[in-house]
């Protein structure tokens, strides 16, 4: 039998792969223009009630965007950038969607094809460059297989532990005419846990007395944080969330133990070391959320180790588990939630204590914290938990600013129906500010943003692209005048010998103004609450300028008190 299909007309291959975007679903692609992809933005030009093109103002904030993106959405977050210096700025969101396994395809335009291994004007050597930042680096040099490669690249970027593509494309083949059509959307591949190890799992809790759960990672769906919660629930197990995921569990569930990440409480600290069983669902137990590898010695730790991930190149890696799931996170907790649980438990009482430690921790009228000046920072925190709506997407970058949030906000959980935190395992600096606004533009939702000076100067110029796009952040901006985080591993370290961490700043009220922002300066804490009501009630973003003590560096000391600690260590 002779089938027949329809001729595809004609087109150049930079609109062919504007086409593959738009039939993967991508709505919004971040970027900042080059002449290498000049043929893609000619595409984008015919195609804009199918896929807006974010123009950023740098490469490293485009990036960013992209990786928000694609934690808010659990499918690839798309970045398009130049050749050479647009690729090596935007190398930092690309390490970001590594290190946080966030699904991503950042597009490199790239020099034509009859000047390659030449060092042309800005070629870089994308193989080596992203090899160990990526899950695959490709390079398209047929544009008959553009298809081909973007479908390969949303696979890659979604199946097993979620991650970052690269794809190289040469500025001759963009402007190739091709005859090829897209092919269908890709969905992430489901990976079922192996009934046998279910099996041994229950006789593992059947078995336990302090169990644990810690979970986080990457790859997780609303379905798949209501299925933990009926697991949890079943089984009476106290729940902690990793590093820069507590939004994976209710932070206001009763079973929740507390965020097990920088910073941890000490009570929990000392919970999951007293706990004879850890399930770690979906977390790398990498150094932050490990407290440096000792809350669990590797490779064996002495607590019993079940370890459930996506990648069976992270099982074993860094611990020899006692038990090792290779499953998806969206089989893996509906797997766990049909696990029958006896009727009699006898860890009731511990995951009680549990939660009684995590409501002590983020008292905010009993902190313990000796807090110099007018601004009481948990108590600000305080006023965000009444005042923003409950789907609020809350970002931050990297610095001891970002531990107010961490302590004290109870973030809602997915299983709630929204992601509520974007924030960088990788402790990437200016990472808030562009993650807020992208949650802006892609999602419609309250979008506030707790930022540090020197993390808001990393790439504060974003605010242009909320302007130009219509989008509307809230910006908390914590001004100390220093590289706080620095400082205090300096009073650690080498107490006062101050080096490198101070900062002289600009008037943050007038830059915010300048970049279409409203601002405001807040000096006492009684004046925070309506400054966030006007920011909310506002047409336009805001910029909310809190001047703070250099004293009020973390969640637990004060400078002084970190500095004093160090001048005694030396003199023992």
């Amino acid at each position: 039998m002779t089938s027949f299909s329809t001729p595809v007309p004609a087109q150049l291959a930079g609109h062919l792969l504007v086409d593959c975007l738009v039939a993967q679903g991508v709505t919004h692609a971040f970027g900042v223009p080059g002449e290498s992809f000049l043929a893609v933005l000619d595409g984008l030009h015919d195609r804009t009630d199918r896929i807006q093109f974010i123009v950023n103002r740098q490469e490293g904030g485009a990036a960013f965007m992209a990786e928000a993106h694609g934690k808010l959405t659990g499918r690839p977050g798309v970045c398009f950038v130049t050749r050479g210096p647009g690729a090596t700025n935007a190398s930092i969101g690309v390490h970001t969607a590594f290190q946080d396994s966030t699904p991503m395809v950042l597009f490199v335009g790239d020099v034509a094809s009859d000047t390659r291994d030449r060092e042309a004007f800005q070629e870089v050597d994308f193989f080596s460059f992203f090899g160990p930042l990526a899950k695959r680096v490709e390079r398209i040099d047929d544009a008959r297989r553009i298809p081909e490669y973007v479908a390969r690249a949303f696979a890659t970027a979604m199946n097993g532990r979620p991650g970052p593509v690269v794809l190289v494309l040469p500025e001759d083949m963009l402007m190739q005419s091709v005859n090829t059509q897209p092919l269908p959307r890709i969905e992430p591949v489901q990976a079922w846990s192996d009934p046998g190890a279910l099996r041994e799992l229950r006789a593992m809790l059947m078995r336990s007395e302090r169990p644990l759960v810690i979970a986080g990672g990457g790859g997780w769906t609303r379905q798949a944080a209501q299925a933990l919660q009926r697991f949890a629930e079943n089984w009476h197990l106290p729940v902690g969330n990793a590093f820069r995921f507590q939004d994976t569990f209710d932070c206001d569930h009763p079973l929740y133990a507390g965020d097990v990440g920088i910073g941890i409480n000490p009570k929990l600290a000392q919970r999951v070391r007293d706990a004879d069983l850890v399930l770690a669902l979906g977390v790398r137990l990498g150094e932050m959320t490990t407290s440096g590898y000792t809350l669990l010695q590797a490779p064996r730790s002495a607590q019993t180790l079940v370890h459930v991930h996506a990648s069976p190149e992270e099982l074993h890696r860094v611990y020899q588990a006692d038990l090792a799931i290779c499953a998806t996170m969206n089989a893996a907790a509906r797997s766990l939630e049909v696990l029958s649980a006896p009727a009699d438990l006898p860890w009731l009482s511990w995951s009680a204590a549990a939660q009684v430690d995590y409501r002590a921790n983020i008292d905010l009228a009993n902190h313990g914290l000796r807090l110099p000046g007018e601004i009481d920072m948990p108590a600000i925190i305080g006023v965000l938990q009444r005042c923003l709506p409950e789907d609020a997407v809350l970002t931050n970058g990297a610095g001891n600013f970002a531990s107010w949030l961490h302590r004290f906000y109870r973030y809602p959980g997915l299983a709630r129906g929204h992601k509520t935190q974007l924030a960088p395992t990788n402790g990437a600096m200016g990472y808030g500010v562009p993650a807020g606004i992208a949650a802006a533009i892609t999602t419609g939702r309250c979008s506030f943003t707790i930022a540090g000076d020197g993390d808001f100067l990393m790439n504060g110029q974003e605010l242009a692209t909320a302007v130009q796009y219509g989008a509307k952040s809230i910006v908390l901006l914590l001004d100390n005048g220093m590289y706080g985080t620095i400082r205090m591993h300096q009073e650690r370290e080498f107490p006062k010998r101050l080096s490198g961490s101070a900062l002289s700043n600009p008037d943050f009220c007038a830059l915010a103004l300048a970049y279409g922002y409203a601002s405001q300066r807040v000096e006492r804490t009684e004046q925070f609450e309506p400054a966030l009501k006007a920011a909310l009630a506002r047409d336009v973003g805001t910029v909310i300028v809190v001047p703070l003590n250099p004293e009020v560096i973390s969640t637990r000391s004060s400078l002084t008190d970190i500095q004093s600690a160090a001048l005694v260590r030396q003199q023992a």
